[in-house]
């Protein structure tokens, strides 16, 4: 069995440690400062749990040394550090970050790295940048390529429409930070919460606006070769006009800890979501002008006996698919590999990719994933 350390027992970590220990394959170490958080994490012969703080780095040393591969389940601001002291002791690291800066540190840290680094290896970024490179590659020359991700809740009932599914950093980082696109062939910067859509899918309304971080390393892989490129998180209607009220009308982006605490206190989590996936790309092929698209919903499921969201299963299955194609030599066993050089059937044929695919797809990927279809 390959050691496997995964930092971080929220709720995304709690999930990847099941797939991963039920696996059969890796025996892994879930590591938190928070002993309260540890106390969740469903120990068996396969997984365990240690008390460590990060931020000490000797303590963080000892707990990867000799270990095949780290995944940081830590928040955003929390990553670069596990690859600091992972990248020199030949320990692959993967993440889940929509951070760009983070993702710029890792880079850098890949060139001299004694192992593989690869960020990003979520939902949005990670599995949406797996389709829009597989979309992109049967055109002979692009034009564009629009990404559109949300992880909703199934029964929204509040003004806000929207239930706590995610890192409650990781949103309001996503909702303040500029965001990369491409426009009119350009890479460029465009504000968050900008540039308001509509759009339908299998009769539903939903609204998608400008979020930092969806698009990973695709503009840079794709610079010089599509006009336009960028990414916009769904919502349900009415959520865009009062998340900009509290944010730069309450200026409340300048005060994020009183907005994280409003989210947690006043938001409820829901486990009955969805995960609405929707990628459009234009080009030429053989001389005509021709769109394709990608559209996709996961619900939340039973997983391993457990009811866990669409959010973490999409989350932590994208993780998992990625340690596991690595684990089996199907990526670079060295350097910085970006989501988008992973094809799309490979993700899907792994045992763990499967939790993403559609009826059209082949095998739906059942197993220890049944969907709970209330919707």
């Amino acid at each position: 069995m390959k050691e496997i350390v995964v930092i971080g027992a929220g709720k995304i970590g709690q999930t990847i440690a099941d797939m991963l220990g039920s696996s059969g394959d890796y025996r892994v170490t879930v590591a938190d400062r928070s002993e309260t958080q540890l106390a969740g994490i469903r120990t068996s012969a396969t997984v365990s749990t240690r008390k460590v703080d990060i931020a000490d780095k000797e303590a963080l040393t000892a707990l990867l040394e000799g270990r095949f591969a780290v995944l940081s389940a830590a928040p955003y601001d929390l990553t670069t550090r596990i690859a600091e002291v992972a990248a020199p002791l030949g320990v692959h690291y993967l993440d889940l970050t929509e951070d760009v800066a983070s993702t710029r540190r890792v880079k850098e840290l890949a060139k001299t790295a004694k192992a593989t680094l690869i960020p990003q290896c979520g939902l949005a970024p990670g599995f949406i940048s797996i389709v829009a490179a597989d979309l992109a590659r049967d055109f002979d020359t692009l034009d564009s390529l629009r990404l559109r991700v949300g992880a909703l809740p199934q029964y929204p009932s509040n003004a806000l429409n929207y239930n706590l599914t995610w890192s409650t950093d990781g949103v309001i980082n996503e909702y303040c930070e500029p965001c990369e696109a491409v426009v009119n062939g350009e890479l460029t910067l465009v504000p968050a919460m900008e540039e308001r859509e509509e759009f339908s899918l299998d009769g539903v309304t939903y609204e998608a606006f400008n979020t930092s971080g969806g698009l990973g390393t695709l503009c840079e892989t794709l610079a010089g070769k599509v006009r336009t490129l960028n990414y916009r998180t769904i919502r349900y209607p009415g959520h865009c006009a009062i998340m900009k009220a509290l944010l730069q009308d309450l200026r409340l982006a300048d005060r994020r800890d009183v907005l994280k605490d409003i989210f947690e206190n006043a938001l409820p989590s829901t486990l009955q979501d969805v995960v609405v996936i929707f990628v459009t790309v234009s080009g030429m092929k053989n001389g005509r002008l021709l769109q394709q698209t990608y559209a996709n919903k996961v619900y939340s499921a039973t997983v391993g006996g457990v009811t866990r969201s669409a959010i973490q299963i999409t989350t932590a299955s994208g993780i998992c698919a990625v340690l596991d194609m690595l684990a089996q030599g199907a990526l670079p066993q060295r350097g910085f590999v970006r989501q988008e050089e992973i094809t799309l059937d490979a993700f899907l044929a792994n045992r763990f990719g499967k939790a993403y695919a559609r009826a059209e797809d082949g095998n739906p990927g059942k197993g220890e994933i049944e969907r709970s279809r209330a919707a």
